[in-house]
């Protein structure tokens, strides 16, 4: 099978957390910091918006005994990026696109377990593509402002700007600080 990967996303084995996250998979359910979670029993994926917030979740998964990399190259977690893929070498996944639907525009990045035979896309719940960042992706490289974004405010974990060129406000999710 394959997770939905979208924005930044965090993709753990499930087996490394069944061996080696202390409490298991039910102790890691309760670290996640937002609604993202998905999994399809090989790999677990969790979304971010943000680099720093990825950052911040993958230094939790070390201390808790996941490795990140060694020597440039995945152990037991890795990062997914939408719209350029594995961020780093990992011998244990693969990350590709896949339409999910009749409609030839719903097409999403996803991750699976390298050699997983089964195509079918695991999402986090309540999870559909009209208005996901599949459907509607747009980025800001960090330490970069973008013309026309101007911050507004920050309430329940979303930092809230106004996009002069769609005169809209955008949302972007935020876990650590």
């Amino acid at each position: 099978m394959a997770v939905l990967v979208e924005g930044l996303s965090v993709i753990i084995r499930a087996s490394a957390i069944h061996d080696k996250f202390p409490g298991g998979w039910e102790a890691f359910k309760h670290i996640v910091p937002n609604k993202t979670l998905c999994a399809d029993n090989e790999i677990v994926r969790i979304g971010f918006m943000t680099s720093n917030d990825v950052e911040s979740f993958i230094k939790n998964l070390e201390k808790e005994g996941l490795g990140f990399l060694n020597d440039g190259e995945a152990i037991d977690i890795v990062v997914a990026d939408q719209m350029r893929g594995l961020t780093s070498k990992c011998s244990w996944a693969e990350f590709g696109r896949i339409n999910l639907g009749p409609k030839r525009n719903q097409e999403v990045g996803a991750c699976r377990l390298v050699d997983s035979q089964v195509m079918q896309v695991v999402t986090p719940p309540d999870w559909k593509f009209d208005g996901s960042l599949s459907e509607t992706y747009g980025f800001v490289p960090s330490g970069q402002k973008q013309n026309g974004l101007k911050f507004l405010r920050h309430e329940n974990d979303i930092d809230v700007y106004y996009d002069s060129l769609s005169e809209k406000e955008v949302y972007v999710g935020r876990t650590g600080e």
